[in-house]
């Protein structure tokens, strides 16, 4: 047997992006894991199953010994290659299963007996790191300063946070823009993937003497952010960015019609603008109580000339008047409501050059 090699100095693994390799099954995996981790497992999850069901039935050792049956010969030299395969490329990287015990100490073993590469596993596994990252979040959003980026629905918070390094964008993390009209062609991550990913960021940005965040809501789309995080950013200081209506309407018509077609055309080409146009249809029926059922069918009657006129035109000139609509009729008085109530926090206000300087000199 080879000495087990363990990394434990978590801060440094995740703080460097060390390279992970997650030999739990799929299913583990799915559940939650980390970002940029490469998955290959030592067992299928039905695999996994059937070894479980062992254990439990006649013991340790009894499970083990159906696994080396079930994980054997060519089935066991291509998990084996894949490993390598990962190695060749990640030579400072590391292994983990869930525990960092047997799972990983077999995959460790195997690939030091096929190779003679001493691969370091991750000591306490996917738990040990996940409790840490829960512990580091918590205490670093206790601890550090944050600023909130205020301001109205289209006028261009996200794209201004961006240019700055000690942002943490949530709505990026969270793969959605945060209202019903945010959603993105790709899925969200399940909520530990996004807890997950928003530690590392709170790991690797914590010396910024202020960390940048967007005013949000308590979820995202399906995400939910952590209670530590909600409640230091309704203790933090507020900066307001603002832009003239024609502004938004402009920068809206880009940002989800344009884009949002593109995106799903280059994703389905066939079938893009069915998609695109179900999009914009779903996301104003979920708003449609709000609105009200009258309001609601003359936005949807606009919404379809539009989507009509866009398809066979490609004239956007229809989606001018329902995007204001929605702005001023629907989202600004949302907004009103919402940053009155948090009037004593806000230190400045401006458009986006002059947002951009004050945080500039104070970040």
């Amino acid at each position: 047997m080879i000495d087990q090699v363990e990394l434990d100095n978590f801060q440094l693994l995740f703080q460097i992006n060390t390279p992970l390799m997650d030999v739990r099954a799929p299913v583990e995996y799915s559940r939650g894991s980390f970002p940029g981790v490469f998955n290959a497992p030592l067992m299928t999850d039905n695999e996994r199953h059937l070894v479980g069901r062992s254990f439990k039935k006649s013991g340790q050792l009894s499970a083990i010994e159906l696994g080396r049956q079930l994980v054997s010969g060519k089935i066991k030299n291509q998990r084996i290659n894949d490993w390598l395969d990962f190695i060749n490329q990640n030579p400072s990287g590391a292994l983990y299963c869930f525990r960092g015990g047997l799972r990983s100490k077999i995959a460790q073993q195997w690939i030091f007996d096929y190779s003679g590469i001493t691969y370091p596993r991750v000591k306490g596994g996917y738990k040990a790191m996940r409790r840490y990252l829960i512990e580091e979040s918590n205490r670093i959003t206790n601890s550090n300063n944050f600023i909130v980026m205020g301001g109205q629905t289209g006028c261009g918070k996200t794209s201004l946070l961006n240019k700055f390094r000690n942002k943490i964008d949530l709505e990026g993390l969270a793969n959605h823009r945060g209202s019903a009209f945010g959603n993105n062609i790709s899925a969200q991550p399940t909520q530990i993937d996004f807890e997950n990913s928003l530690a590392i960021e709170l790991i690797q940005k914590q010396k910024n003497s202020f960390l940048l965040i967007e005013d949000e809501g308590n979820n995202i789309g399906t995400i939910y952010l952590p209670h530590s995080l909600k409640n230091r950013s309704l203790k933090s200081n507020i900066v307001v960015l603002t832009a003239n209506l024609e502004q938004r309407v402009k920068l809206s018509l880009k940002t989800y019609v344009t884009d949002m077609l593109d995106n799903y055309c280059s994703v389905d080409s066939n079938n893009g603008f069915e998609n695109y146009a179900n999009y914009w249809k779903n996301s104003l029926f979920k708003i449609q109580k709000r609105l009200g059922g009258v309001r609601y069918k003359e936005l949807l009657k606009v919404l379809n000339n539009a989507i009509q006129k866009h398809q066979k035109l490609n004239d956007l000139s229809e989606y001018v008047p329902l995007i204001e609509s929605l702005l001023v009729d629907y989202y600004d008085p949302m907004y009103n409501y919402q940053i009155n109530k948090k009037k004593h926090r806000i230190i400045f206000q401006g458009d986006s050059r002059a947002v951009f300087e004050y945080l500039e000199k104070t970040v």
